[in-house]
């Protein structure tokens, strides 16, 4: 009876199971070029603090952590990253977002998403979506989608717009409280 309720509670929500389109040690590597030596930076929120994050891009994480993930090489900071996930009617999608030295946008990553939304997301990815966002400071907003609008479907658009709303999230998260 278990099984038959949790199999119409997910037809019902429309999820589909998660792949992972990226392996995390790859996407760690890729983002953190040089780096040999890793930390996580795990920061609890106060409430003032959850709610700067939320003024800032109406968002807070919903456990109130935000982890950084610190790569060095000969205790030389080569960057950070942050795995955020954004969820939607048709799932979550995780992304690693992967910051220079400088502070800017090193590279971003799709890291997992939904069956269903796989090929959306290849599809925007295909098109050049997150080549949109190397090199940003982390106070212009993300605009991957509207480059690549003109040559995908909506569907992958709808993905562009949430992997968009992704980096902004998590840049404003490496703005207001990475230092």
């Amino acid at each position: 009876m278990k099984l038959i309720l949790c199999a119409v509670t997910a037809a019902l929500l429309h999820i589909t199971p998660t792949v992972i389109m990226v392996k995390r040690q790859d996407a760690v590597a890729h983002l953190l070029p040089g780096a040999d030596q890793f930390a996580a930076r795990e920061l609890h929120l106060s409430s003032a603090d959850s709610k700067k994050l939320h003024d800032a891009v109406g968002w807070e994480p919903p456990d109130g952590v935000v982890t950084f993930y610190v790569g060095k090489h000969q205790d030389q900071t080569m960057g950070a990253l942050i795995f955020m996930r954004v969820d939607c009617q048709h799932g979550p999608i995780e992304l690693a977002i992967g910051y220079d030295p400088r502070g800017t946008v090193r590279g971003v990553e799709v890291t997992k998403a939904t069956v269903e939304m796989k090929p959306w997301i290849l599809e925007a990815l295909r098109a050049g979506l997150t080549n949109a966002y190397n090199g940003m400071a982390t106070t212009q907003a993300p605009n991957g989608a509207a480059k690549v609008k003109p040559q995908i479907g909506a569907m992958p658009d709808y993905m562009a717009e949430l992997v968009d709303k992704g980096v902004m999230h998590a840049n404003a998260a490496y703005r207001l409280f990475y230092k």
